[in-house]
């Protein structure tokens, strides 16, 4: 589902005046974990580039770096493979100003490099700010990770040739799959996982949360931590604003979320709210997370929203 879009849909014929261009900078920065890199607390993500025409996806991205985004995320497998080729088209013109990303589904040493080369070769540059173990799903594919001839071994040796600067991995789908990764944490700077308003209350238990179980045992590690899906994939946008949303995520100990932004206003949307960003209040979060629990609406919480979730 693009984010967003049946909001605007619903009120495509009403003729309330667009908000002021934000203006450029001033977006709010934390330090990634031990890597002492300083990212804006929201990056444009990649996820999305198959939504929009490429023209206008290359737009967006030159647009967030005008307003003062320096986190780019993205990975080889978005967009069918071709998101990668927006970055490139643009990038280039600013590679050093900016933290750019990508990752990789391979779980064996020889896939993981091939991967790399190409996403190198499609982005236009000679390494990876950070470079991810992507999509960590099962215990299986942990055991195959760390295995000989395993991806570790690509992404170990990356980092020392210096085609990355630092090596993170991602999972969406078990927070104990994560818990399991943390076990190697001192072969990674960073990881990635869901963190949105209605993620502690997919079950009864707090096993199922990246808040309370994943979270806190990457920051334990002292790991720098990205948060993603923080609409949910749009569709927390049922009930709460996409201030509710940011600020909730925010909020938590992460250094950035990256968020799909496909169009200019879209993205000046996000930047305007970044700007402004100030945590949330514990009574604030209480009643957010009550609102996801009065049983009104059951689309923001459990498999109905987390589908990506392991059931």
């Amino acid at each position: 589902m693009k984010r967003r879009v049946f909001v605007g849909g619903m009120f495509a014929g009403l003729a309330a005046p667009r908000p002021a261009r934000p203006k450029s900078g001033d977006i709010p920065m934390r330090t990634l974990g031990r890597t002492g890199q300083k990212l804006t607390i929201i990056g444009q993500g990649g996820a999305r580039m198959g939504m929009a025409p490429f023209g206008e996806m290359k737009a967006v991205v030159r647009r967030a770096y005008d307003l003062g985004i320096n986190y780019f995320d993205m990975a080889r497998s978005y967009a069918n493979s071709l998101a990668e080729d927006v970055y490139g088209a643009v990038i280039p013109e600013f590679r050093k100003e900016v933290f750019l990303t990508s990752k990789s589904l391979q779980r064996t040493r020889g896939g993981a490099e091939r991967e790399l080369e190409i996403s190198l070769r499609t982005m236009k540059t000679d390494y990876l700010d950070l470079w991810q173990i992507h999509m960590v799903s099962r215990m299986q594919e942990v055991e195959q990770i760390f295995a000989p001839g395993g991806a570790i071994e690509a992404f170990e040796a990356a980092k020392k040739a210096g085609k990355c600067r630092f090596i993170g991995y991602t999972g969406c789908r078990d927070p104990e799959v994560h818990v399991e990764m943390l076990k190697h944490a001192g072969r990674f700077d960073t990881c990635l996982m869901p963190l949105h308003i209605g993620d502690t209350c997919f079950s009864d238990s707090p096993k199922m949360s990246f808040e309370q179980t994943a979270l806190p045992a990457a920051v334990e590690r002292g790991l720098g931590i990205f948060g993603i899906k923080t609409f949910a994939n749009a569709f927390l946008l049922r009930q709460f604003s996409i201030g509710d949303c940011l600020r909730y995520s925010l909020s938590l100990p992460i250094t950035s979320t990256p968020l799909g932004a496909c169009t200019i206003g879209q993205i000046e949307d996000d930047v305007r709210i970044a700007q402004s960003f100030k945590p949330i209040t514990p009574e604030e979060k209480k009643a957010l997370l009550a609102r996801v629990t009065s049983g009104a609406w059951d689309t923001v919480r459990g498999p109905a929203l987390e589908y990506w979730k392991v059931r």
